[in-house]
C-alpha cells in the first residue's frame, strides 16, 4: 500500500537569518535581507550592487574547523540546513540506511575552482588544492550531508539550475511514497556570491542594476529589471506516515505531488507563453489528484526578470482561468533575492510556514502593475488566511520547471 510523504522538520540558512524562526519572523515582518554589495565584493564595471549573503552564518556551529575548511560553502550551508532540519523534527537516524539524502544545486562551489585556478596562475599546479575535485562536485553537498548524519541509504545531488531544490524535494518524496526510504533529507543549498558570477549573470542581462537594496527585486512589478542573486539552503525532513506515526512525530504539512516539465524552447529564457510551467502545475495537481479550484495560493518563482514574471502570470491565468485572479500568488524572492539552486528549498520551507501559521506572505516590493501580470500578488505585507492547499514553483535555466503540492496537516 503507497505510503504518504509528510515534512516533520524545516532547516533554513538564509539571508534574513539562521534557523526556521527566522525565516518565519521575516516572513511575517516582511525583513529583508538584501543588501550593498559592493562594499563586500569588488563589482567594478559590473552593473548590479547588490545581492542577498547569508550574514548571520557561522560554518564551526556546524561542523568543526577541520571538516568545514574542506569543505565548499554550499555544502557547508545544505550540512547546516539539514542538521537544523533534524533538530526541528527531532529525529535522531538509528540506522541511516532508512534514509536517503537529496540536495539540489545550480552550479556547486565555483569559489574552490576560482581561487584554485588563480593559485595555480601565480604559484603553479603543484600548489593546487588536493580537495579541489571533491569540493567542487555538484553533488558535493549531498555527500557532505550523508557524511555528517550518517545516511547510507540514496544520496543524490540534482542539478537542475534553479528548481534544483524542488526537484530534490519531490523526487524525495517519490522514494518515502514507495516505500524506497522510511525519511529522507531534501532541499537545495547555493553560494556563489562571486564577483565572476555577478560578471555572468550581469552580461546576459539577468541581474537588476538597480542599487538600492530596498526595491532592487519587484517581482511581478511593472519596473522590475532583473534578479537579486543571493545564497543560501533549506532542507525538508520528510517521513512517511508509518514512520512518522512510529516515533510520535508531528506532521507540519504534507507533501502531495511534484510537477516536471522542460520548456524545451530556450537554454535561458521560458516558453514565451509559460506552456512549460503551466505543464508542471497541471501535472502536479492531478498526480495529487486534485482539480485547480483547491489551490489557495501559489508561492511563485517570481524573480523579478521581464520575461519570467510575465511567463509564470501566463501559465496561472491559463490552467486556473476566471479564478486566477482569485488565488493569491506572491514571491518571497522581494525579501531573500533569488537563490539559484536553493530558491526552491527554502521556498518549499516558506509555504509550510504559510500553511502552519494561516497567512500568506507578501510581495514586499511590489507597487505598479504590469498589465500582462495581472494577478494578486499580495502587495507590500503579508495577510492572515486560511490556506489549506499550496503550490510552489520553482523553474530554472535549460527550460527546467518543478511545481510542488503541499497540503496543511
Amino acid at each position: 500500500m503507497p505510503e504518504r510523504a509528510f515534512i516533520t522538520g524545516l532547516g533554513v540558512v538564509s539571508p534574513v537569518g539562521v534557523g526556521i524562526q527566522a525565516l518565519r519572523e521575516g516572513l511575517h515582518a516582511g525583513t529583508s535581507g538584501i543588501v550593498r554589495m559592493d562594499e563586500k565584493l569588488d563589482l567594478t564595471d559590473i552593473r548590479s550592487k547588490v545581492g542577498a549573503p547569508c550574514l548571520d552564518f557561522e560554518p564551526t556551529d556546524f561542523l568543526d574547523k577541520k571538516r568545514a575548511r574542506r569543505m565548499g560553502r554550499a555544502s557547508q550551508l545544505a550540512v547546516a540546513a539539514a542538521k537544523l532540519a533534524l533538530s526541528d523534527g527531532g529525529l535522531e537516524p538509528r540506522s541511516g540506511a532508512h534514509g536517503a539524502v537529496m540536495i539540489g544545486t545550480g552550479i556547486g562551489a565555483m569559489e574552490a575552482m576560482v581561487n584554485n585556478h588563480t593559485v595555480m596562475l601565480e604559484r603553479g599546479a603543484s600548489r593546487v588544492s588536493p580537495f579541489l575535485a571533491p569540493v567542487m562536485m555538484p553533488n558535493a553537498p549531498a555527500a557532505e550531508v550523508s557524511i555528517e548524519v550518517g545516511v547510507t541509504g540514496p544520496s543524490l545531488g540534482l542539478v537542475t539550475a534553479c528548481a534544483a531544490g524542488a526537484h530534490a524535494i519531490g523526487l524525495a518524496g517519490d522514494y518515502v511514497r514507495t516505500g524506497q526510504v522510511d525519511w529522507a533529507l531534501a532541499g537545495g543549498a547555493e553560494a556563489v556570491m562571486l564577483r565572476l558570477v555577478y560578471a555572468a549573470f550581469d552580461r546576459m542581462g539577468a541581474l537588476t542594476p538597480n542599487s538600492d537594496p530596498r526595491t532592487a527585486s519587484r517581482p511581478y512589478d511593472a519596473r522590475r529589471d532583473g534578479f537579486v542573486m543571493g545564497e543560501g539552503a533549506g532542507v525538508v525532513l520528510l517521513e512517511s506516515e508509518s514512520h512518522m506515526r512510529r516515533r510520535g512525530a508531528e506532521a507540519l504539512a504534507e507533501l502531495l505531488a511534484m510537477g516536471s516539465s522542460c520548456d524545451a524552447f530556450h537554454i535561458t529564457a521560458p516558453s514565451e507563453r509559460g506552456e512549460g510551467a503551466e505543464a508542471a502545475m497541471a501535472q502536479a495537481l492531478g498526480t495529487a489528484g486534485l482539480s485547480p479550484e483547491q489551490v489557495d495560493y501559489i508561492n511563485g518563482h517570481g524573480t523579478s526578470t521581464e520575461l519570467n514574471d510575465r511567463a509564470e502570470t501566463y501559465a496561472i491565468k491559463s490552467l486556473f482561468g476566471e479564478r486566477a485572479v482569485e488565488i493569491p500568488v506572491s514571491s518571497t524572492k522581494s525579501q531573500i533575492g533569488h537563490l539559484l539552486g536553493a530558491a526552491g528549498g527554502v521556498e518549499a520551507c516558506a509555504v509550510v510556514v504559510a500553511l502552519m501559521d494561516g497567512f500568506i506572505p507578501a510581495t514586499t516590493t511590489w507597487e505598479e502593475r504590469d498589465p500582462q501580470c495581472d494577478l494578486d500578488y499580495v502587495p507590500g505585507k503579508p495577510r492572515e488566511g486560511d490556506i489549506r492547499v499550496a503550490l510552489s514553483n520553482s523553474f530554472g535555466f535549460g527550460g527546467q520547471n518543478a511545481c510542488l503540492v503541499f497540503r496543511a496537516s
